[in-house]
């Protein structure tokens, strides 16, 4: 082979190995790039996310202040009643709806007999369906003045109050807190400035729409929705019809072999604020109430 040809052949395979360092240099680059495109869009998206979070509140935001006493998941419930009865009766209800107002004129008696006995335990959930369905907001004073009853010691009382002095649904009257402020005088003791300034400032708002919120997160969808330990739904449609007969015989029942809780005239908890409430005057149980009502 001439000298030549050795040459030729000699910078074919250099510019080979030339090309092939070439081809490398760039894969290194690509791969370089590459990793830190990665690491850039990981850090956006976790600056993204943060934001989120932030704006959010994620999972540190503290729950609504809630009335004295409050109890359950986010303090969403507001027990009345003797805490060691041996049944629990879960209420959602609104101020505004007719078939939580047929029901409690239904059952209260019955209701109040059972708590006295430390036979039953009340836990209420105050929302504001019809709020949402008509407008206004008496819905949500009303709920949020009860509340304030509870800080007072006076849940129980008002809260009778509100529903045998219920104005019609589309008439939004328990929007006018002078109004709210006008019933609570019929409760003995309520209307304390502490109880006025709640009211007026709506101190538990925020509070009364995480109930609601929870309310439709549970699947919930219509007012009264009551349950017994953690059952069904005692409204819900195929159940018999919830009488004070009925509700007293399922509490019966579900108690058997069970020693009562501590009973309590009037039993409500403790309060920051106020003495023990008692039971204000209730109306007579008269007929089956209406059927229950979607807020």
């Amino acid at each position: 082979m001439s000298e030549k040809n050795r040459e030729g052949k000699r910078n074919a395979r250099d510019r080979l190995q030339e090309q092939r360092a070439d081809d490398q240099r760039r894969q290194k680059r690509k791969r370089t790039a590459i990793v830190a495109g990665s690491v850039v869009g990981v850090l956006v998206v976790g600056a993204v996310i943060g934001v989120v979070v932030s704006n959010s509140g994620g999972g540190s935001v503290a729950p609504a202040v809630a009335p004295a006493g409050a109890t359950g998941k986010d303090k969403l419930a507001l027990p009345n009643g003797a805490s060691d009865a041996p049944s629990t009766l879960t209420v959602y209800e609104d101020f505004r709806c007719p078939a939580c107002a047929a029901y409690e004129n239904e059952l209260r008696d019955t209701i109040h007999g059972l708590q006295d006995e430390g036979q039953l335990k009340v836990e209420y959930h105050l929302v504001r369906l019809i709020d949402g369905n008509l407008g206004g907001t008496g819905s949500l004073d009303a709920a949020n003045a009860a509340a304030c009853a509870q800080d007072e010691g006076k849940f129980r009382a008002y809260h009778d109050v509100l529903y045998q002095n219920q104005p019609q649904e589309n008439d939004d009257r328990f929007a006018d807190k002078n109004h709210l402020l006008e019933l609570a005088a019929k409760v003995p003791g309520l209307k304390t400035p502490a109880f006025t300034s709640c009211v007026k400032d709506g101190t538990y708002d925020d509070w009364v729409n995480a109930n609601n919120k929870a309310f439709g997160a549970a699947g919930f969808n219509s007012t009264p929705t009551i349950l017994l330990n953690g059952g069904e739904n005692l409204l819900a449609k195929g159940q018999p019809n919830l009488t004070a007969d009925r509700l007293k015989q399922l509490v019966t029942e579900a108690n058997k072999g069970k020693k009562p809780g501590t009973a309590t005239q009037g039993a409500t908890p403790p309060s920051a604020s106020g003495s023990p409430g008692t039971a204000s005057g209730s109306a007579p149980a008269g007929g089956s109430p209406a059927a229950p009502q979607s807020g």
